[in-house]
């Protein structure tokens, strides 16, 4: 990394408070990625009442500063794929950040399963096929910024790291699914790509919520109040995890940074709180927005894949979640799971429903960017007919008959057969005369083949 810093030659500089130097962000530091046509917030430390400078671009903005801090914001901007330096000056004090771009920035975040990086990583099982797509990731306009893992009783102020160029020997730090996010994103685009990678394994989304976000949601009181309980238990060992720990030592560092949306892997430390997730998860989807300053950011959630101990509960709860807030999509995953390991080694079909996702929720690409979703279920005298959303140029059976459908008329659930007429499924079974009730990929590991003509599959529901 190169970065010129002049500081004034006098003996009284040695006595100066801890904001003496001119010091923005690590976010923003060489190979960084701005955010394409919005305001870009720059901001960091310098002297009491110093005036500080920022240009890039043609740009030359101002701001001085207050106790020690200092926040300005430039202009929105087109595209740049050839980097170029900004700089940021305050009397003599100088620093240059070099290989500047602007495009599309994306935090990736959540648990394990964003966290798993390309490169092996064990005892867990390698990326599927991770040498070859180790070897091709030639993508000099994909960067990604590191957060290092980080719990915190008080929101911090910056974490120590840098921008990384991709490129065959630094991409096996990357969080593989978001790596395959940016590098199909960038197919689509073909712009510069930059990912802010953020993830903790085995956490809970309260962990990623401030609290103050919390307190605000008057369901999530007995959570709060129970989680406060087993921390304090006697017989349990603190290894630095708290409530909003996680939100106070990884995300509010890189407040209120320019990005487009969010990548969301995460779920499976709620799995036994599926309708608790249903509050928790829109609390922190609000949080985020209003603390990024983007009210209608757009959210993508990875839905957790079958797997021996993930419930059906907490699939459905990410569905619903969907359905219920705004510019969100669902990644569906029914058909990447791993029965007997929660890390499916298959991260490719992620990232490219995740970019697939983001081309129509946040960019206005037209076609498809979901599975099928549940709408509603219409009942018969001897059938019940289920309508779809998002079906794309039409629903279809991957490799046969319909599986993993269900219906019952309040003695049991037994498996239907379907028709797809259009948008729609009419389903029946002999044992079932007046079904009311239907339900799709109902259990832990479920076998189901509903797809769209674009090849998303749709999501497990129950009416």
């Amino acid at each position: 990394m190169f970065r010129s810093l002049v500081i004034p030659l006098v003996f009284v500089a040695c006595f100066s408070n801890a904001y003496a130097t001119l010091k923005p962000v690590s976010l923003f530091s060489d190979h960084m990625v701005l955010q394409k046509g919005v305001a870009v917030p720059v901001w960091g430390t310098a002297d009491e009442g110093a005036l500080v400078t920022v240009q890039y671009q043609g740009q030359s903005v101002s701001a001085k500063t207050v106790q020690g801090k200092w926040m300005l914001s430039l202009q929105p901007m087109p595209y740049v794929s050839k980097g170029t330096e900004m700089k940021i000056f305050s009397g003599t004090d100088t620093v240059r950040i070099q290989d500047v771009l602007v495009g599309e920035v994306w935090l990736c975040s959540g648990q394990s399963n964003m966290e798993r990086q390309l490169g092996p990583r064990p005892p867990q099982q390698p990326i599927y096929n991770w040498e070859q797509e180790r070897d091709a990731a030639n993508y000099p306009l994909i960067r990604e910024y590191y957060v290092p893992l980080k719990y915190s009783k008080e929101t911090i102020a910056d974490v120590n790291n840098h921008w990384t160029v991709c490129s065959p020997q630094t991409v096996s730090d990357f969080t593989a699914v978001g790596y395959f996010f940016a590098r199909n994103l960038y197919a689509k685009l073909q712009v510069p790509v930059g990912i802010i990678f953020s993830a903790f394994g085995g956490t809970p989304a309260e962990d990623w919520t401030s609290l103050a976000a919390l307190e605000r949601n008057p369901k999530l009181k007995d959570m709060i109040q129970n989680y406060t309980k087993t921390m304090s238990g006697p017989g349990w060992k603190p290894q630095g995890q708290c409530i909003s720990g996680l939100y106070n030592g990884m995300i509010a560092p890189l407040l209120p940074y320019a990005i487009k949306g969010v990548a969301w892997y995460q779920g499976e430390s709620n799995n036994s709180r599926a309708t608790e997730y249903q509050e928790v998860l829109p609390t922190l989807i609000a949080n985020w927005r209003e603390d990024f300053k983007r009210p209608e950011m757009p959210f993508l959630i990875v839905q957790i894949a079958p797997h021996k101990d993930m419930s059906p509960e907490i699939r459905e709860a990410q569905f619903l979640v969907v359905k219920k807030v705004k510019k969100t999509a669902l990644i569906v995953t029914t058909d990447c799971g791993d029965s007997a390991d929660i890390h499916p080694t298959h991260k490719q079909p992620v990232g490219e429903r995740l970019a697939i996702a983001a081309a129509g929720l946040a960019y206005g690409v037209k076609g498809e960017y979901s599975g099928p979703m549940f709408q509603y279920a219409s009942p018969g005298k001897d059938q019940i007919t289920v309508t779809f959303s998002h079906t794309g140029k039409g629903l279809l059976a991957k490799g046969g008959k319909l599986t993993g459908f269900e219906i019952s008329n309040g003695e049991g659930f037994y498996p239907a057969e379907g028709v797809i007429r259009g948008n729609k499924i009419t389903l029946s079974s002999v044992h079932v005369p007046h079904p009311a009730k239907v339900r799709y990929g109902w259990s832990n590991v479920p076998v189901v083949n509903l797809y769209n003509q674009e090849g998303l599959p749709a999501s497990p529901f129950r009416n």
